[in-house]
């Protein structure tokens, strides 16, 4: 009798990308928005795994609205699991947030998730009139509530973030019943803990140093939900920067230059040096961060930290500093249709 071999969901995510005009100078978020909704379409049709449309807001980045995204695409792809990457529920409500997915998820007739994060950008906390000084009680709170409104149709919960709920009906129902939620961490060990704790798949976004680092967190992880008792529903999800070119040398010159940007404008806000093509060299190759590459490069990448953290999804954000979207379209076809089969294959071998 044969084991059936392992197997990683390859996908992409984005947070929008604004483009910027020949001068340096921004288009417009609703252009940013338009090519969001085509990149999603086109990686359905050409057989990616998953899409995750993350929330930030601002100029750069206009994908402030995850579930208005997620909603649109449900009804323009028709195959393509998709879900927020990340939503930041400790400034949003979890009522809403559930109720947007859940509309999602019945147009898409049950394609739809929700990864449920802090945000690593601060930027909607004085947007929406929170106070980071409760940074930690407000997603633990707001997460609990989320994950109580996922499981029971009829909500009774109370805490200090927002007014109680008593018997309140909370609808519409998923196509489920529940829809699937993650836990999004950058790397906090008692996220790892926490989402073990609670039997929720965790997801770890990756954009610094050496993926393989995360292993000791994954082993963490699923040491907790052991712990805890949980058995289903433990798994470790991938997401990564990165760009996909017919060659590895043409995948650097495209992906460097919104990088480049996008970092000097980080820079300026947070104070940091101008960043080096020596630095994006040393991530972009491995054992580094970046998955910057031709499909054999990518497939092998991936593979190897397969082998590290045991994952079933590995997911691309490609879409920085204004990268042009024939290079954001062509990477999402050759993620689908080369590094996907080369991935397969060599997971076939192990």
């Amino acid at each position: 009798m044969t084991s059936t071999p392992p197997s990683i969901q390859i996908g992409a995510y984005s947070f929008g990308d604004t483009q910027r005009n020949p001068d340096g100078s921004l288009r417009s978020g609703a252009e940013a928005i338009r090519n969001l909704l085509d990149a999603i379409v086109v990686a359905d049709q050409v057989g990616l795994d998953y899409f995750g449309v993350g929330e930030h807001h601002t100029l750069e980045m206009p994908a402030s609205s995850p579930g208005a995204m997620i909603a649109a695409a449900a009804a323009a792809t028709s195959r393509i699991i998709l879900g927020s990457s990340v939503s930041v529920i400790s400034t949003d409500d979890p009522v809403r947030v559930f109720q947007q997915f859940a509309t999602a998820d019945a147009v898409s007739g049950g394609r739809v998730e929700i990864t449920a994060g802090r945000g690593s950008s601060t930027e909607s906390f004085p947007l929406f009139g929170y106070d980071l000084a409760n940074y930690d009680q407000l997603y633990a709170e707001k997460l609990d509530l989320l994950l109580s409104i996922n499981a029971n149709e009829r909500v009774t919960w109370s805490g200090s973030v927002r007014p109680a709920l008593t018997d309140a009906v909370v609808v519409p129902r998923p196509v489920a019943g529940s829809l699937p939620i993650w836990l999004g961490t950058g790397g906090s060990a008692p996220s790892s803990a926490r989402a073990g704790r609670l039997g929720m798949p965790v997801a770890y976004g990756i954009i610094g140093g050496m993926p393989a680092r995360f292993a000791p967190l994954a082993e963490l992880y699923r040491r907790s939900a052991a712990q805890a008792g949980h058995t289903e529903n433990i798994k470790v999800s991938v997401a990564a920067l990165g760009l996909v070119a017919p060659t590895t040398a043409e995948a650097k010159e495209r992906w460097y230059p919104g990088w480049s940007a996008m970092f000097q404008s980080l820079g300026r806000v947070r104070g940091w040096a101008a960043p080096t093509r020596q630095q994006f060299d040393a991530l972009a190759e491995a054992p580094g961060a970046y998955y910057v590459g031709g499909p054999d490069d990518i497939a092998e990448r991936i593979v190897d930290l397969h082998a590290h953290l045991g994952h079933m999804r590995h997911f691309l954000q490609m879409d920085i500093g204004g990268l042009p979207q024939a290079h954001l379209l062509d990477s999402i076809t050759l993620l689908a249709t080369e590094v996907k089969p080369r991935v397969d294959r060599l997971l076939a071998r192990k």
